[in-house]
C-alpha cells in the first residue's frame, strides 16, 4: 500500500491529522492539475489556481461520506471536483443578473486621461462635447479633473456640490465616455 492510500484510508476512517498530512503530499500535484485545467478556460479567468485547489479540497474533504480507494481515484475525483467548481463559476458569470454575457472592464483614471494617439483624443473631445450637451455638470467635473487636475475635493468645493456628487459624477462620466468612445 502506497504512503498516499495509506494516508486516503486514514481519512476514511477518520484519523483527524490524516487530512493535513495528504494535502502536504498531494499539494503540489492539486496545483499542477488546476493550472492545466485554468490553462483551458477562457480569457477573462479570474479564478487562481491556488484558489481552485482549495476551493476543491474542501468539496472532497468535506464530504465525511466520502471514501477514496487510492491514490488514482482520489485524482480523478479532485479533477470532477474542479470541473464542477469551473461550471458553476461559468454559469454564474453568464447569468443575467451577473451580467450576462458583458464583459467588466475597469477604468482608471490613467486610461481616460492618456489617449495614447490622436484619434483617441478626438474621440475624447467628440465624446466629452456629447457628454457637455446632455450632462454639463458631469462634463465640468470630467474637465477639471482631466485638464486642470484637480481633486475631487476643489471640484466640489468650486462648482458648490457635495465630495459624494463629484465622486458619483467622475464614476458616470467615466462610463459615458467609455461607452461612447468605444461605440464610435
Amino acid at each position: 500500500m502506497s504512503e498516499a492510500t495509506a494516508m486516503l484510508d486514514a481519512i476514511g476512517k477518520g484519523d483527524a491529522e490524516a487530512p493535513a498530512a495528504f494535502l502536504d503530499l498531494v499539494y503540489n500535484e492539486l496545483r499542477r492539475l488546476a493550472a492545466s485545467k485554468l490553462a483551458r478556460e477562457a480569457p477573462g479567468q479570474t479564478l487562481q489556481s491556488t484558489a481552485l485547489v482549495h476551493e476543491a479540497w474542501l468539496r472532497l474533504i468535506g464530504d465525511e461520506n466520502r471514501h477514496f480507494e487510492d491514490r488514482t481515484h482520489f485524482f480523478a475525483a479532485a479533477a470532477e471536483a474542479m470541473r464542477r467548481i469551473l461550471i458553476e463559476r461559468a454559469r454564474w458569470r453568464r447569468a443575467v443578473r451577473h451580467g450576462g454575457e458583458y464583459e467588466r472592464v475597469n477604468l482608471q483614471d490613467d486610461m481616460l486621461a492618456s489617449p495614447e494617439d490622436d484619434d483617441q483624443l478626438l474621440a475624447l473631445n467628440d465624446a466629452l462635447e456629447k457628454l457637455e450637451r446632455k450632462h454639463p455638470l458631469q462634463a465640468s467635473v470630467v474637465k477639471l479633473r482631466y485638464f486642470a487636475g484637480m481633486s475631487n475635493e476643489e471640484i466640489a468645493e468650486l462648482l458648490g456640490v457635495s465630495l459624494s456628487t463629484v465622486k458619483n459624477y467622475w464614476v458616470f462620466s467615466k462610463a459615458w465616455l467609455f461607452r461612447e468612445i468605444k461605440a464610435v
